[in-house]
This record gives C-alpha cells, sequence and structure tokens, in this order.
C-alpha cells in the first residue's frame, strides 16, 4: 500500500462474516507493525482508513529515526 507508506503490505481475508483488511509494517526491525484492521463494507477502502494507517505509520518512522 503505497499510498499509506513505504513497504506498508496489506493482508485480504475473507469468511462468512465478511471482508476484512489487516495494513502492516515489516521493515523496522524484527518486528511487525499493525498500523490498521478493519472490517471491509465497501470495495473501496475509505479515506479514513487509510489516513488513520498513514498518521500511525508516519509515528513509527519517526520514532525509527531518534
Amino acid at each position: 500500500m503505497p499510498t499509506v507508506g513505504q513497504g506498508v503490505k496489506e493482508i485480504r481475508v475473507r469468511d462468512v462474516a465478511g471482508a476484512f483488511r489487516v495494513m502492516y509494517v515489516a521493515k523496522f526491525a524484527d518486528v511487525v507493525y499493525v498500523l490498521h484492521c478493519f472490517q471491509k463494507k465497501t470495495q473501496k477502502t475509505s479515506k479514513g482508513d487509510i489516513d488513520l494507517a498513514e498518521k500511525r505509520y508516519r509515528v513509527l518512522a519517526q520514532e525509527y529515526k531518534r
């Protein structure tokens, strides 16, 4: 998901309860950081979901710059 940040990936899961997404980044240290996970209600990922993941990515990137 380059719209969120460099190295951000997305996992898509479907089951009887619906469609779910997990946005994560694994490029910092030996850790996988989950930026956001949510249930999809429509085909398009909402701007609010993308913005939230992007904000969390920026905070994480700032922490690693220190």
